[in-house]
């Protein structure tokens, strides 16, 4: 795993034990969600210093949970390294709470929005879509998921979860829960064996609908879903709210990555940033002899990625236990599995770090509250 830019040191000597000199050093390390320095956004406090023994608090946002372990380490590293002669240090660790602002012309609290899509479907995408909510959600953050792809929901599928969403007092739609994370699809509103017939206002008005009606509640993360191909729904995301940007994924051979470079051409287009391309079905570990086969080819997406100048966030083999879980409604699953929880992990890590390093290169600008 890459670990953040090194935000923690500064210079090779070592600074004068001070409380003046430690705040000066803390005060040049970012916040790995907002890129702003770790003092002026106020995660730092109880700073005390007695006898070498420096002691403090340092919070950070649920929406840096999956790399807070990582971030910790190297801010106490950096800690260490820049005052030689601390006899001791005490770093308690706190949740900093910083809610979601209203964001896009609809008003949607969620910090970062990732459309996941792919250039053709049967690669993968909802699995990973599905697994990266998940995943996001089990290392502490806020997380939602929207099923965009209206002409085939797979996520009330692969989550394991179904009933038909209700409607409160104030006309907002209360999304299906899934142990604590809500989640929006059209398969929640037709039958199994039912298609959806429709042309791009129809599927304009649902999108709007599931992204501004929705009781989504304050997120860390929106996970959407994206329909295969390169049609207009993410032009009307583009339209509706500010996107982080979007995760393509497909399989590594030739005539899969053709199509994922018309869908990472498309989000370009539309202005939409490309936070990095997953390789799916990246090869076959046989479990009775440990032998490789890479039936689609192997590195197409890595290699592909580097000449777009796109970051790669990893791949996943195949591995049977994913199709299973997909098929029981147990994805959750993925995130334990030996033979699957690894390269998810790694692909979580990777994005929300990819992130917090750009964040710190150039902190982007803060949101204007949504009126009303």
């Amino acid at each position: 795993m890459t670990k953040i830019k090194n935000p923690f040191r500064y210079g090779t000597m070592t600074d004068k034990l001070t409380i003046e000199s430690i705040e000066k050093h803390l005060s040049e390390i970012k916040d790995p969600e907002t890129g702003r320095g770790l003092m002026t956004m106020n995660q730092v406090s109880d700073i005390s210093l007695n006898d070498g023994h420096l002691e403090l608090t340092l919070g950070l946002t649920t929406h840096s949970a999956p790399i807070a372990k990582t971030y910790r380490a190297d801010f106490e590293s950096g800690l260490r390294q820049q005052f030689t002669n601390l006899t001791d240090l005490t770093i308690n660790h706190v949740i900093h709470d910083r809610p979601a602002s209203k964001v896009g012309e609809i008003g949607l609290t969620a910090k970062t929005i990732i459309a996941v899509g792919s250039g053709k479907g049967g690669v993968g995408k909802s699995t990973v879509a599905a697994s990266l909510a998940l995943g996001l959600q089990q290392a502490g953050s806020k997380v939602g998921i929207m099923d965009a792809d209206v002409y085939g929901p797979s996520i009330p599928q692969l989550l394991g979860v179904s009933g038909r969403p209700s409607v409160d007092e104030n006309q907002k739609i209360n999304p299906i829960d899934c142990n604590g994370m809500p989640v929006m699809s059209m398969g929640f509103m037709i039958p199994e064996d039912e298609a959806v017939v429709w042309r791009g206002p129809m599927l304009h008005g649902a999108i709007t609908q599931f992204l501004r009606d929705t009781s989504w509640g304050d997120l860390d993360y929106l996970i959407i879903d994206m329909p295969p191909g390169t049609g207009d729904i993410a032009l009307t995301l583009s339209q509706l709210i500010p996107l982080s940007g979007c995760v393509i994924v497909c399989t590594p051979q030739k005539v899969a990555l053709l199509d994922a470079v018309k869908a990472i051409s498309m989000f370009r287009k539309v202005n939409i940033p490309v936070l990095g391309m997953v390789e799916n079905m990246s090869g076959f570990i046989c479990p009775d002899c440990d032998k490789r086969y890479d039936i689609f080819g192997r590195g197409g997406a890595k290699d592909q990625a580097e000449q777009l100048t796109v970051p790669f966030l990893g791949d996943i083999p195949i591995v049977p236990s994913i199709r299973e879980h997909g098929d029981t409604g147990t994805t959750q699953n993925n995130l334990t599995n030996a033979g699957s929880a690894q390269y998810i992990e790694t692909l979580i890590y990777n994005l929300v770090n990819n992130m917090a390093t750009a964040a710190a290169d150039q902190p982007p600008q803060v949101q204007l509250p949504v009126l009303g």
